[in-house]
This record gives structure tokens, sequence and C-alpha cells, in this order.
């Protein structure tokens, strides 16, 4: 087989296979997102290493690294989208609890993780690198639970959407400026930079980047959707999306993410219509093929088999304090912000979750070099564990004051499947 034919072969078994994992997952009340990964840890190097068969894929190294690089694209979209999530309005009624949840629901893990990898004997700049990543989180599967409870449009489920824009902002700003300054020179860069020019261009990008955009995007979009151009508006979204991408690393020097997250946000600001255009048609693209792509390479990329004795200690440690931090920053946060304590700690136990931006840092850090292969295992173990916990304590914390909201069920079914 020619290694085209193989690529045909595995991107048709991996999709497939992670959408039916994600629907056995979704019965058994949990997210998608779930089941899509452990598709990936299936048919990994952890279990059957499919790609790993000569007699069907000869090729299979590079038939995974076409895998990955398609599945990129995905993560750029998903970027998107979560830009276009952005409400303002919405965010602005809960303001002071969820910026606090937000900026402590970050700083927290990241002061507390970073020292205690160090202490596993990792150098500073790539304890560093897991601090931020393990101060991520996942909206959509609190969401799909608290969606289902009918309590969504709660304080604490309003809370919780405006602190996961905040903790997304903040992790994604981290990354890049972890990226951009390169500390202890573990990204090979062209040219080395001062911190000040390395800020300088970043708030140059930020700026004029944005500012550009703010105004521009939406004014295209709906010019676009005038014209008699097939899928214009799903087609200008996704050039928006790759050339901000483009220009956030080449003339920002920050990740492609935070550029991606930018066209989202500016995007949503044009009419109505034509934002939900946009939505059904990245929805499309993105969940039928790009997403159950990207967290299947997650799985392709990650060896559970490493969590041997010598790092299954680091490995629970890591959740263990992943679990935590969160709890303590994001519901201190939250009462900082005038909540009471059991409003608190449902925001705390909401934020619990790492799902597809820490799976991203992820994979962003095995990209570059960053983190070695025990490291990034131990963050997909860290994922399945979260993300396997928050669903049944988030309904715990709610258990005295929810009743069945039935308009909401197929709305929750569409988040549920989508992860």
């Amino acid at each position: 087989m020619t290694e085209t034919v193989q690529f045909f072969l595995a991107l048709g078994v991996t999709i497939g296979f992670a959408k039916l994992m994600g629907y056995l997952t979704y019965r058994l009340q949990q997210p998608a997102v779930l089941g899509e990964l452990l598709a990936g840890v299936i048919i990994g190097p952890t279990v059957i290493n499919l790609l790993g068969m000569p007699a069907l894929f000869p090729d299979g190294h590079s038939v995974e690294h076409t895998l990955i690089e398609v599945a990129e694209v995905g993560v750029l979209l998903l970027m998107f989208m979560a830009g276009m999530e952005v409400d303002l309005d919405s965010m602005l009624k809960v303001g002071r609890p969820a910026l606090l949840a937000g900026l402590l629901g970050v700083f927290v893990p990241l002061v507390v993780i970073t020292p205690v990898v160090m202490l596993f004997s990792y150098p500073f700049e790539k304890a560093l690198f897991v601090g931020i990543l393990l101060a991520s989180m996942s909206t959509s599967i609190s969401a799909q639970v608290m969606l289902e409870l009918g309590v969504l449009k709660r304080r604490e489920g309003l809370t919780l959407l405006g602190a996961a824009l905040v903790d997304d902002a903040i992790v994604i700003l981290l990354l890049s400026l972890f990226l951009a300054i390169n500390p202890g020179g573990i990204v090979a860069v062209a040219e080395s930079r001062s911190v000040v020019e390395v800020l300088l261009r970043i708030a140059g990008f930020l700026v004029v980047g944005f500012s550009i955009s703010w105004v521009a995007l939406p004014r295209l979009a709906n010019l676009i959707n005038r014209l008699p151009i097939a899928e214009g508006t799903l087609m200008f979204a996704i050039v928006a999306t790759l050339l901000l991408s483009f220009a956030a690393e080449f003339f920002g020097g920050i990740a492609g993410i935070t550029g991606a997250f930018i066209a989202g946000v500016c995007i949503s600001r044009a009419r109505r219509g034509v934002v939900e255009k946009i939505e059904r048609g990245i929805h499309g693209v993105n969940y039928g093929l790009l997403v159950p792509l990207f967290f299947v390479s997650i799985g392709l990329r990650a060896n559970l088999r490493l969590l041997t004795a010598d790092i299954l200690p680091f490995a629970l440690t890591m959740t263990i304090l992943a679990i935590l931090t969160k709890i303590v920053g994001a519901g201190g946060g939250s009462k900082l912000g005038g909540f009471d304590w059991r409003s608190a700690s449902r925001v705390g136990l909401g934020m619990i979750s790492r799902g597809e931006v820490g799976l991203i840092i992820a994979s962003i850090g095995v990209g570059f070099g960053i983190l070695q292969a025990e490291v990034f295992t131990t963050a997909v173990f860290v994922v399945l564990v979260t993300t396997i916990i928050t669903p049944p304590l988030v309904r715990w914390s709610f258990r005295e004051s929810t009743t069945p909201a039935t308009p909401n069920i197929e709305a929750a079914q569409q988040v549920g499947q989508e992860g």
C-alpha cells in the first residue's frame, strides 16, 4: 500500500472509532471527549498500537505524523469556537466573582504545582510549563452537567463560564509568553531576544491585530454573507483563523492559538444570522472530522505503559494537586467575589476538569521538545482522571437544590456529544 492509502485507512478507522467511543461514554453519562481520548489511548501504543502494525501500516510513523499535522487545524478551530463563545453581557453580570475565580484558578495551580514538579528533579523551565498546562480547565464537561441539572444560567453556572474565559485567556497568554521568552533555551529559535523585545512584539500584535480584527472581521463576514459564494462565511471564518494564527506566531512571536481565539472573539460581533451560519459550519467540520482526530492524536502520542512504579508517584501527585488547587483557587476566588461557601465550592468543583486547552498545551509541549514522553503521559493521565471525576462531583454539589429541566435536554445532549 502507498502512504496515501495507509492514511485513508488510518483516518477512517480513527474517526469512526473515536465517534463510537464518544457515543458509548455519552450513554454512560460521561462527556464524549472522554471517549474520543480513550479511543486514541486504545488505538495508540498503550493498548494495540495500530499504526505500529507493519502488515497494515508499513509507513506507520509517517502516517501518524500526517494525522497529527491535520489534527492541528482542529486545535485552531477549537480555539476559534472558544472565542466565539465569549458573551460580554453575561460575564458582566457575574464580573467580580468570575474574574477572581478565573485569576486565582490559574495562579494557585501555577504557584503550587511548579515548585512541586521541581522536587521531582525537573528543571525550572519544564516545571513552569507543566504548571501552565495544569492551570488550564475545560468548560464543556461542567457546562454539560449544569445544563442537564437546569442550573447553567444560575449565578454559579454563569460564574463558571465567565471564569473559564478568564482562565483560557490567561493560560493562552502565559503559554505565548513562555514560548516567546524561551526560558532556558529549550525552544529552538532563530535569534535570541530580550524580554523587553518579546513583550513589545506581543503587545504590538495584540493591540494592532486585535484592533483591526475587531473592526474589520465582523464587517467582512457580513459582506461575504451577501455574496453568491458557496459557504462563503464558513470559508471566511477558517481563512481568518488560519491567517491570524500565522500572524500571531510570525509577527507577535506568540502561540498561533492566540490568533485563532482573537478571530473567534471578533467574528462573533457579526450579525446574528451570520454568526449562527458560521457556528453551524465550523461545528460540522470540527466535530465531524477534526476534533475527534485531535483527541485520537493525543492518545497516539501517549503511552500509559510508561506509568511504571517510578513514574506513578509523580502522576498521582500531579493529579491530586490539579484537583485541590482548582478547588482552592477558583472556589476561593468566588468566595472573595461575594459568594457563600456552598456556591463558591460549586464553582471550584466545576473547574476541576482539564480538557481541550490542557491537551492542546501538552501537544505543543511535545512538538517543541519541552515535555518528555513520561511527562506528556502524566498530563494525559491527569486529564482522564479529572474528566471522569468532575461530573459526579458537580452533581453532588447541587444535590439539594436542583430539579431536572426538561427544556434543556436537547441542548444538554448537544453539549455532551461535543464533549
